[in-house]
C-alpha cells in the first residue's frame, strides 16, 4: 500500500512515510540513501521502537552494539536504550519503525524537520529543544 504524497516526509536526506500516527503507536517507512547524514544517538523516554528491514541494509547501534537489519530482519529497541541507524552499503535502505506507545508522533518529524531543513546548518539548540520537548534525548 503506497502512503499518500501527504504523509510523506524529508528530513535532510531522509524520507519518512507515514502509515499510522496515532496516540498507541506511530508507524513510518523510513528510507535511507547510502552514506546519508543520520541523527546522533538518542533515547526514547516513554517509545518502545520496533524496526523491520523491507529493503537494503540499515545499521543499528544499540547502546554500543551494532547490528545490521537487512530485509526479514527485525529489532526492539527498548525506551531508555541508546540508539542510533546508519546506512552504511551501497543502494538505499527502506525500514518499516513502529513506536509504541505513539508518544513521539507525526508533530515532533515535521517539528525537528523544520529545524533541519534550513539551508546552511542547523541550530543544533533548536534541535535538541525539540527532541527534549517530545520525549527524545541526546546521548
Amino acid at each position: 500500500m503506497e502512503a499518500s504524497t501527504q504523509s510523506v516526509l524529508r528530513i535532510g536526506e531522509l524520507e519518512l512515510r507515514f502509515l499510522v500516527s496515532d496516540k498507541g503507536a506511530t508507524v513510518f517507512e523510513f528510507v535511507v540513501p547510502s552514506r546519508a547524514r543520520v541523527p546522533a544517538p538518542y533515547y526514547h523516554q516513554e517509545a518502545d521502537e520496533t524496526l523491520y528491514g523491507l529493503e537494503g541494509i540499515l545499521t543499528i547501534t544499540v547502546d554500543g552494539q551494532k547490528q545490521e537489519l537487512g530485509a526479514g530482519d527485525a529489532v526492539f529497541i527498548p525506551r531508555g536504550s541508546v540508539h542510533h541507524h546508519e546506512n552504511l552499503h551501497d543502494g538505499v535502505s527502506r525500514t518499516l519503525a513502529v513506536l509504541t506507545p505513539g508518544a513521539i508522533g507525526r508533530r515532533y518529524f515535521d517539528e525537528i524537520a523544520e529545524v533541519i531543513n534550513v539551508p546552511g546548518r542547523p541550530d543544533l539548540a533548536k534541535a535538541t529543544e525539540v527532541m527534549l520537548r517530545h520525549g527524545l534525548v541526546p546521548a
